[in-house]
């Protein structure tokens, strides 16, 4: 069974309410984010390294190690962008063709296939309808995207069902501070000051309106606790979620073994 056969999660788990200033319709949320991937996937990798706060390619790689992932393992990495968290498995499977990599936008995968080195398998595909047989990934990644399917639980359903007995998920995410004061200087630092250094550095380009985007949907994303719950939902067992710096979240479960 492929490509989703196995979904029968409910809509309505929607990762944040739809933000009508950049779309019209929840439904053209999907065109219009494959759009501005496509738009800024050549200044992805310079944004990146200017919102990450120095985490960059050690927090992606030890996050990947604490949730699980070891050589022999096979990884799906779901918004794969340009290869930024994919690299990380690489290096530490040891193996390229032990990792395949899918994303909705074709500007992000031919940035991924310029960064990977030959053997990783590039799939273009939404993270609700996953082309993967079922149990077939020994671990499942994804990076800083879970803010843009259209339904959790559809979407963790997907992830269920292509792990296997016992496979791991790690989500990567920022999420908004708890505290106020926390929260307004992410929101200067996210909301103004990076678009605006975007703008500056790329004034032809859509790179300002991807942060600007980027922080409407982290400010509106339903919390920890939602995602959590979602996850626990889809069959997932234990669940958790790691912060550090206060913002960067690291969700994490397992497919249960199955019964002997």
């Amino acid at each position: 069974m492929v490509a989703g056969s196995g979904v029968t999660k409910a809509a309505g788990a929607e990762p944040h309410r739809p933000l009508t200033r950049w779309y019209g319709a929840p439904a053209e949320r999907a065109g219009f984010v494959r759009a501005l991937f496509n738009g800024t996937a050549a200044d992805y990798d310079r944004i990146n390294g200017v919102f990450s706060l120095g985490t960059g390619g050690w927090y992606r790689r030890q996050a990947l190690r604490r949730a699980g992932l070891a050589p022999g393992q096979r990884v799906l990495d779901v918004a794969v962008g340009t290869g930024l968290v994919a690299a990380e498995a690489v290096r530490v499977l040891g193996d390229p063709g032990a990792v395949t990599g899918l994303d909705l936008s074709e500007g992000m995968l031919a940035e991924a296939r310029r960064r990977l080195p030959g053997g990783a398998r590039l799939v273009q595909a939404r993270a609700e309808a996953l082309p993967v047989a079922d149990g077939s990934v020994d671990f499942l990644s994804m990076g800083y995207a879970l803010r843009h399917v259209s339904d959790l639980g559809v979407a963790f359903a997907e992830y269920q069902r292509v792990l296997r007995p016992g496979g791991r998920v790690l989500l990567l995410e920022i999420g908004r501070p708890e505290g106020p004061a926390a929260r307004t200087l992410l929101k200067a630092y996210l909301g103004r000051v990076v678009p605006a250094l975007c703008r500056w550095t790329a004034p032809r380009r859509r790179a300002g309106q991807l942060m600007d985007y980027y922080w409407d949907t982290i400010e509106a994303c339903v919390p920890a606790d939602t995602i959590l719950r979602h996850l626990r939902g889809a069959g997932f067992t234990e669940v958790r979620c790691d912060t550090s710096l206060g913002v960067f979240k690291a969700y994490s479960g397992r497919r249960p073994p199955e019964a002997t």
